[in-house]
């Protein structure tokens, strides 16, 4: 499922790369849309880490690399979305926003709120990391081979973060989704961020009631199906209009929205 995902997504990237100079494209913010694509791609491929018999260097990698994939897609919505927000404020006549859209502040999103994110995967690895575990009480008569996390503190705050870019997006996108069907790409956020947090709050109760295989089984669920509602909720309708509605991917068309 992992690599049928990944090669939906990597079609996408082929097409978005394809139709890079046509409005449809460059007015979704390409660079974003491109980095978004690719983390999506390397979430649907951590999932691998969490598969077979927990080693040292797997229970090491896995939710560090997880963790770090997530934020810089979650990151890249955060950025779009305050792209719209702040693409709107500056069509307005005489407005300062005009600048501030021109110094790419979705860029600056991406890279700082995945920066934070690195951080802390860096210091939870320096000063607990994760290692492989025998779990000799869960089951008597049985040992479970599983992950311990290390700190949970900073596991948790790895989540938590997570959590938090998730929320403010949702927030920002839900905020203006009213605005003009030029900027409409906040509707796709909104059910996007939506489908995204419901399933990992969905997921916390289960993921704390499992051990061992199932507790992989889990979380390798709420990753494949996150990361398919915001592929889907986000890229779908710009992909159909690409393939399917070329004579509406027109800048006459863009601009009468």
């Amino acid at each position: 499922m992992a690599i049928l995902f990944s090669a939906v997504t990597l079609f996408i990237l082929v097409s978005f790369i394809y139709y890079w100079d046509t409005p449809l494209v460059k007015a979704n913010n390409r660079t974003v849309s491109i980095i978004l694509l690719v983390s999506i791609i390397l979430s649907f491929l951590c999932v691998f880490l969490f598969l077979g018999r927990p080693e040292d260097i797997t229970c090491l990698l896995r939710q560090t690399l997880f963790g770090v994939f997530f934020s810089i897609c979650v990151s890249s919505v955060l950025g779009k979305t305050i792209t719209v927000c702040v693409a709107f404020k500056a069509t307005k006549p005489g407005s300062s926003w005009v600048k501030k859209v021109s110094l790419k502040i979705s860029n600056y999103v991406v890279v700082i709120c995945s920066f934070i994110q690195v951080l802390i995967c860096g210091i939870w690895l320096s000063m607990s990391p994760p290692y492989q575990e025998f779990d000799h009480h869960s089951y008597p008569g049985k040992i479970i081979i599983q992950c311990n996390e290390g700190s949970d503190i900073w596991f948790y705050s790895m989540l938590g973060y997570l959590g938090f870019l998730a929320a403010v997006s949702l927030v920002l996108a839900f905020m203006v989704r009213t605005l003009p069907d030029s900027f409409n790409e906040a509707k796709y956020i909104t059910f996007s961020m939506l489908v995204f947090c419901s399933v990992w709050i969905s997921m916390i109760p289960a993921y704390l009631s499992t051990r061992g295989k199932y507790m992989a089984s889990v979380e390798i669920f709420a990753i494949l199906t996150s990361c398919a509602g915001v592929l889907v909720c986000i890229f779908f309708p710009k992909l159909y209009i690409m393939i399917f509605r070329p004579e509406l991917n027109t800048r006459k068309i863009i601009l009468q929205k």
